[in-house]
């Protein structure tokens, strides 16, 4: 009968305890307000798709490829993007070297360029105000096409050609 009564005891207190948290008052009421906020700063992220010109033979016409970078700026950031050389050993904003990859072939180069205009007219390089790319953030990603191409030129021997570029936005 003890056991009945406490269990009893302590179902009736975690119903008042319960249905204290839900009554209705009707004394009055206050209230409070907060603020809340977030500060954004000019920001910029980029990504790049890889370029791939392909399987090819004898270099005897220009291969035109294309990819994109896309950058992330917060709305009205001003942004600039800019391409390096490459990361082959030689290689310039305005003679651009793809590198073979086969041992005892590395130093064995392609030429290639990387233009901003579909007419491939215009270098894409890294220095601001000269040869990058200007735009503002919109706050959402805005992909820039980079146009690719391998001039007609001697032959290396047969290889997979490759050379790592860096695009990097200021902003």
């Amino acid at each position: 009968m003890k056991l009945l009564t406490s269990a009893l005891a302590g179902a009736l207190l975690y119903s008042s305890v319960m249905s204290a948290d839900a009554a209705v008052y009707s004394n009055g009421t206050a209230t409070a307000t907060f603020i809340v906020s977030v500060t954004l700063q000019a920001n910029c992220t980029i990504s790049a798709n890889p370029l791939s010109f392909g399987t090819n033979g004898v270099l005897s016409s220009a291969i035109n490829q294309q990819t994109t970078v896309s950058v992330t700026c917060t709305n009205t950031t001003p942004y600039n993007v800019g391409l390096d050389a490459g990361s082959v050993t030689g290689s310039t904003v305005t003679n651009r070297l793809l590198a073979g990859t086969a041992t005892g072939n590395t130093t064995t180069t392609i030429g290639f360029q990387l233009y901003q205009d579909a007419g491939r007219t215009v270098i894409w390089g890294g220095t601001q105000g000269t040869n990058t790319v200007a735009g503002t953030g919109t706050g959402t990603a805005q992909p820039l096409t980079v146009y690719g191409q391998i001039p007609t030129q001697a032959t290396p021997r047969p290889d997979t050609y490759q050379a790592t570029v860096t695009a990097t936005v200021f902003f």
